[in-house]
């Protein structure tokens, strides 16, 4: 385990301004919206921006003022911030993003959970927090050999917070870190005290019986998980069955790489506000600056081929997740696009002991709503007693 400061040379910076300055554009589709994808007026407005006014040196320092450290495990170097908190009864929580997010996802709740007291909030519940990026994403990566899937993840998060000596602890994220927390309790129950997701995947078993009661907003949920199978998960397919083939062109443009990105922070809040709008254009950039500096895009598109298992057994009826044996905290942002059913869920996990709806923010949840977020993450830790 070794110290880490993240210094993008100036060569690179320059050369990725040059890459968006001869970006190869297509012909323009006269059709408002984005039905079809991302709207070109609108991505050449974004990518002007990221060339010419966007501040990497900025997020680079926002970063960097984190203690981060890079560590070996099970064969590839992982690249995690690790921030303790001030408060002598501080309670350690595992932190784990998504696709296509990273570590940025939690830069704003970083110092409400670590040190509420500076930021007006109770002190008695303050975290010391562990921020990894997944291997083959961001500063984990790229990671080139097979085999990196979610139950490998979350045995090399069990074995990293042994190593920082933490064997009582709280895992929670969102995305892929939903599912990693909740594999993580399944494969350490000895270790992890509590989960918390900010996204559920919930469908029927099977049973026509199950309908009998769902209510007329369950049955949006059905149709909301519906429309995002046929007409949002495209990038999945094709992730989780060609990520080399997409990989070289999102390698080699960063225009491309940002509209891949782009195009989800917008679909995974429904569209409610554009993406920069809703969690900051500075925000969103360094994101996908993160993707682009670290040439991770076919690393991180990988994940989705090595845990094609684990996704099918998520949509398949009748299919029963591992079981969760530790308390389970959800959180319900309601502009997600794939939102899920109580019924189903407390089938599934039946040691869910909070439940908790939101109607703003969307998939990006601590980083759309982060005050939002730390609430409810205090209050299901101080719920657990």
């Amino acid at each position: 385990m070794r110290p880490y400061r993240i210094d993008i040379p100036d060569s690179e910076l320059e050369d990725l301004r040059t890459r968006i300055a001869s970006t190869r554009w297509p012909a323009a589709v006269s059709v408002p919206g984005w039905e079809r994808g991302v709207p070109a007026d609108y991505l050449r407005e974004l990518a002007t921006y990221w060339q010419s006014t966007y501040d990497w040196r900025a997020a680079e320092a926002e970063l960097n003022q984190y203690p981060q450290f890079i560590t070996a495990l099970d064969g590839v170097e992982v690249h995690f911030l690790h921030v303790t908190s001030p408060e002598p009864g501080a309670k350690p929580l595992l932190l784990t993003h998504g696709w296509p997010g990273s570590i940025v996802e939690f830069l704003d709740v970083i110092g409400p959970l670590s040190d509420p007291a500076a930021h007006g909030l109770d002190p008695a519940q303050a975290f010391h927090l562990v921020i990894p990026s997944i291997p083959g994403h961001g500063f984990s990566g790229p990671v080139t050999e097979p085999g990196w899937d979610v139950n490998r993840v979350a045995a090399a998060w069990a074995t990293l917070m042994q190593q920082l000596g933490y064997t009582d602890y709280v895992t929670a994220g969102g995305d892929w870190g939903s599912l990693i927390s909740l594999a993580l309790a399944h494969h350490a129950p000895d270790q992890v005290k509590a989960a918390h997701v900010s996204m559920l995947l919930t469908v029927p078993s099977g049973d026509p019986a199950e309908f009998e009661n769902l209510t007329e907003a369950d049955g949006a949920r059905l149709a909301g998980l519906g429309r995002f199978d046929a007409e949002l998960s495209g990038y999945m397919k094709v992730q989780s069955t060609r990520p080399l083939t997409i990989g070289y062109g999102l390698t080699d443009s960063p225009v491309g790489q940002l509209a891949w990105i782009v195009e989800k922070f917008h679909d995974w809040n429904n569209g409610v506000k554009t993406a920069d709008e809703q969690v900051g254009r500075d925000r969103l950039l360094t994101n996908a600056s993160l993707y682009w500096l670290t040439g991770t895009a076919t690393s991180s598109a990988q994940f989705y081929y090595e845990s094609g298992a684990h996704l099918g057994a998520i949509f398949t009826p009748g299919v029963a997740p591992d079981e969760v044996t530790v308390p389970i905290g959800v959180a319900v942002f309601g502009q997600d696009p794939a939102l899920p059913i109580r019924a189903f869920a407390e089938r599934d996990y039946p040691t869910i002991t909070r439940w908790s709806e939101y109607e703003q923010g969307g998939h990006f949840a601590a980083l759309e709503q982060p005050k939002l977020y730390v609430d409810d993450i205090r209050k299901f830790v101080a719920s657990l007693g």
